[in-house]
């Protein structure tokens, strides 16, 4: 795991049976780190295996929810 910034996390996942109880965990944690709800945290797959979990701005948590 790796830590690119305080908002943001980027994952690189090997094993495609945990894929999804992996990002499911790091969204759970990001979120309660930063005190907010999963909803303003965003997943983007960033390369092969590889995925970005961040904190989105409250407008645009707000637009999407």
């Amino acid at each position: 795991m790796t830590f690119d910034a305080n908002d943001s996390v980027t994952l690189k996942i090997w094993d495609r049976s945990t894929l999804h109880h992996t990002l499911d965990s790091a969204v759970s944690d990001l979120s309660a780190q930063h005190n907010t709800t999963t909803c303003r945290v965003a997943v983007t797959c960033s390369g092969p295996n590889t995925f970005t979990l961040s904190l989105r701005g409250e407008g645009q948590a707000l637009a999407s929810a």
